[in-house]
């Protein structure tokens, strides 16, 4: 169990049976009535925000969140499958569970699957991935006068803004993070 008086960024606990993170919180102690945790907690089954204040009281049961280092095999229409590579089971996932990570995916690459109770509720990707740029607008010549940048295509189908010199072939390292350019490779 978890007290909402010990929530923090990154605490997972079980609310109305659908299991939560706490994104942002505030221990707030009016000068009357009793003290609240302000609390925002995303659900990590529907991926919907939440703002509520508890008592800091409260209890909840601990949202027990397992991981595992599968890696991804291929993709059949909005089905990636995944292959732990110790057992070799192959485990389905819907696009819409994988969200944004579906940008940095690679075949033969490994990624962090999140299951709660059985089920794949999402994926991690490493913070900084290669890919191979498969089209680059063409940059214009002399034009640097200022931090000027275009639109390129990786391999995952993903688009980025990158600097002018990059151009079709190149390798660049983007960050999970913020879906950013950071250098080329």
């Amino acid at each position: 169990m978890v007290r909402a008086g010990d929530f923090r960024n990154g605490v997972t606990f079980v609310i109305d049976g659908e299991p939560c993170v706490v994104i942002d919180f505030q221990h707030v102690k009016p000068g009357k009535g009793a003290a609240f945790v302000r609390t925002k907690y995303k659900s990590l089954l529907s991926g919907a925000t939440r703002e509520k204040a508890f008592n800091p009281s409260e209890k909840f049961p601990k949202a027990q969140i397992e991981t595992t280092e599968m890696q991804f095999i291929y993709k059949d229409g909005d089905i990636y499958y995944f292959m732990d590579m110790e057992t070799f089971e192959q485990i389905p996932v819907m696009r819409e569970v994988i969200d944004t990570a579906v940008d940095y995916l690679k075949e033969s690459e490994m990624a962090t699957l999140k299951f709660y109770s059985e089920k794949c509720i999402g994926i991690e990707v490493p913070i900084f991935v290669e890919l191979e740029v498969t089209y680059a607008e063409p940059g214009i010549k002399g034009d640097t006068a200022s931090n000027v940048t275009k639109l390129c295509r990786t391999e995952t189908g993903a688009e980025f803004q990158v600097p002018l010199f990059v151009k079709e072939g190149d390798r660049i390292k983007v960050d999970t993070r913020t879906d950013e350019y950071v250098t080329r490779v």
